[in-house]
């Protein structure tokens, strides 16, 4: 029995009020080594939205204890997050009772409940909706999610499913001056992104064709938790040569993915990818021969967020959608890459 695909019909999206430019984060943190400093003064990220502590007396961020990071990350979970579900269902005039399914996503807390049985009771919707969590996919478990709910929204044809990238990055950040924890602090921002799933057909509602995956188990240290013995603090580890990794490796899988629907690389229209870094956009606009067009978006929402983690190409398809360049027909393709290394693909159809 053939099914009809699922559909994007909204996005929503959510920010901290709070910005810092990259010099301000550097002097909050009190970073002196010349290589650290030269990392946040690149241009490839201008601001970030994060939640970040008084300074003291020394102008410095205070110090956050284990405890405090935890209640920063369901505080903000609950108020960026709820405000990127009430978007989202108010761009796509749902209730909140109508949602079906809803998948939450994040590496940046642990909550048990989980944040899909926090989110069900406060903004409203139904005890029966059904729900996952996905914890610690990294970046590109949104992508993942994705693909759960458009899969439920195929068995269960004109109901909605949810899917929420809650992202609060700030209940993360690492202490140090060295290059290896000057890479994620000059890079992470606080998001949400909410998206929103259905059968129906709509208005510039693209398709969601098909999805993919790609590990390389020899990377999988590349991009890691590692728990500190001395302060118990997660710390997330992040090769410098994950850039080239995955501009060098994830060229073939992708192609390889078109070419499972009968497509060329040249027949994409748009492309959707993930906000790693200027050095991992780079990478992969090479690796496919991307035109900076082609990344527009990609480049933008690095530059006034940073890399917002398992939802930054949600990000980026909400300005692409915005811009109203889409055309019926058009194909696009959306890329994530997280630890593991891996990557995770989105083929869509308007």
């Amino acid at each position: 029995m053939s099914r009809s695909p699922a559909r994007v019909h909204a996005v929503g999206t959510a920010v901290p009020e709070t910005s810092w430019t990259q010099t301000e984060i550097m002097e909050g943190l009190g970073l002196t080594h010349p290589i650290v400093r030269r990392l946040l003064r690149t241009n490839h990220i201008e601001k970030r939205h994060l939640i970040l502590p008084e300074r003291d007396p020394s102008g410095l961020f205070r110090k956050e204890s284990v405890l405090e990071l935890r209640e920063k990350f369901a505080r903000g979970a609950h108020e960026v997050g709820g405000e990127a579900m009430r978007t989202c269902m108010e761009h796509a005039g749902v209730a909140a009772t109508e949602v079906g399914y809803l998948a939450t996503t994040t590496s940046t807390g642990f909550t048990m409940p989980g944040l899909s049985a926090q989110f069900v009771p406060a903004l409203g919707m139904r005890a029966d909706t059904q729900r996952l969590d996905v914890v610690g996919m990294g970046c590109n478990a949104g992508m993942n999610a994705l693909g759960t709910a458009a899969r439920w929204a195929q068995l269960h044809p004109g109901r909605w499913a949810m899917v929420v990238c809650c992202e609060i990055n700030s209940a993360i950040y690492s202490e140090g001056d060295d290059s290896e924890t000057a890479i994620v602090n000059s890079l992470f921002g606080d998001g949400v992104a909410a998206v929103l799933l259905n059968t129906e057909v709509g208005t510039s509602t693209p398709q969601l064709l098909d999805f993919a995956s790609c590990i390389f188990p020899e990377e999988a240290t590349s991009m890691r938790f590692d728990q500190d013995a001395h302060d118990g603090r997660f710390r997330f580890r992040l090769s410098r040569a994950i850039p080239y990794v995955l501009g060098v490796k994830g060229r073939q899988p992708i192609i390889d993915f078109l070419e499972r629907h009968g497509l060329k690389r040249s027949q994409i229209r748009h492309w959707i990818l993930h906000t790693g870094g200027g050095a991992v956009i780079d990478a992969m606009k090479m690796g496919l021969n991307l035109t900076e067009h082609d990344v527009r978006h990609t480049r933008s929402v690095l530059r006034e967020y940073g890399n917002l983690s398992s939802g930054s190409f949600l990000f980026s398809y909400r300005r692409l959608v915005d811009e109203q360049s889409p055309s019926e027909g058009d194909f696009g393709v959306m890329i994530a890459m997280g630890p593991g290394a891996q990557i995770e693909l989105g083929l869509l159809q308007w």
